[in-house]
């Protein structure tokens, strides 16, 4: 019998790119007050995008998934999140490519990049940037 001494734990960490400048043009043109309002609207509705993205997954509902990440790569862009905006795209890709095993693995990047890109905006101190 063969006896395994040590087991390694992969963690994944990903990191999240916010665009700067596209928050401070938010606080620029609709004034700080309501450019926090608009991100923690923002905010809520990724969270909401997400999690229907992977119930969608395991409905294995293609097309509502599809439209579903391909709206967290509108929304998310609009406020700076490129790392989202681009892992959203990469979902719809292999969606349309139909590899249900690479959709399986970009899906789960983009809950991690998701959750990390909202921990990120919600962190910051001075959403005025």
């Amino acid at each position: 019998m063969n006896v395994v001494e040590k087991i390694i734990t992969l963690e994944q960490q990903e990191s999240v790119h916010l665009d700067p400048d596209r928050l401070g043009g938010l606080c620029t043109q609709l004034g700080d007050t309501n450019a926090v309002d608009v991100l923690c609207r923002t905010i809520e509705e990724l969270a909401l995008r997400l999690s229907n993205c992977e119930r969608f997954w395991r409905q294995r509902n293609w097309v509502d998934l599809r439209k579903c990440a391909k709206s967290l790569v509108a929304i998310s862009d609009q406020v700076g999140m490129t790392a989202l905006a681009r892992v959203a795209g990469d979902v719809v890709n292999t969606v349309d490519t139909g590899d249900v095993v690479a959709t399986g693995a970009t899906l789960s990047r983009l809950i991690r990049v998701g959750e990390r890109s909202l921990t990120a905006i919600w962190d910051q101190q001075d959403l005025s940037v």
